[in-house]
């Protein structure tokens, strides 16, 4: 057994490069993103970033594996003490600051989803991933499998807004814009008679 402080040295290096592959997967995703970039990123050698991750495919999966996780946690972590509504409220808005504030992070997600379209090992951890969210998010809020698709749905909306740089702030510059920031409740309102085909 390694001593303690070799350990944990060990386990600092694992995290280091675990968060520099998501940066460069996040660009560049799992075909783009060479293993020196990414040994490059976290300082240290190619050699000894396959000490830590035996392939590029098992760096790749524990990245995505990673983003899910943050996301599962952001969830709980804004929910605590709510429920219904309110925690839906309080999830919607905690994934929407996480999106301002991270292109990476939306990036990572995304090649997530790409690479699940011609990658069985990675659709198959994603599936996982995405399952155990929307378990997060039925036990957090008590919100039904009806209302967690729409919750979802949502989110997925979310982040076609994040990629192409649309929030709140210029959600009046051009039609495009105003109906994707719109409210769904304003759309649930409106009469059929007065949405355009």
């Amino acid at each position: 057994m390694a001593p303690r402080g070799v350990r944990g040295s060990a386990d600092a290096r694992r995290e280091d490069v675990l968060v520099a592959a998501m940066h460069e997967f996040a660009s560049g995703g799992l075909g783009g993103t060479s293993t020196d970039a990414i040994a490059r990123r976290a300082g240290i050698s190619q050699p000894y970033l396959f000490r830590l991750f035996p392939t590029k495919k098992a760096l790749f999966l524990a990245a995505v594996q990673r983003t899910f996780d943050q996301t599962d946690q952001l969830f709980r972590d804004s929910a605590e003490g709510l429920a219904g509504e309110q925690a839906k409220q309080a999830m919607g808005e905690a994934y929407s600051a996480l999106l301002a504030g991270s292109s990476s992070y939306l990036q990572m997600q995304l090649q997530a989803y790409a690479t699940s379209v011609v990658d069985p090992e990675v659709r198959a951890l994603t599936r996982r991933a995405f399952a155990r969210l929307w378990t997060t998010v039925v036990e957090v809020s008590g919100l039904d499998d009806e209302q967690a698709q729409a919750f979802f749905a949502h989110g997925m909306l979310l982040n076609v807004t994040a990629a192409f740089g649309i929030s709140a702030d210029c959600a009046d510059e051009d039609d495009l814009s105003r109906r994707l920031m719109a409210e769904p409740s304003a759309f649930q309102a409106a009469e059929p008679s007065s949405r355009s085909a």
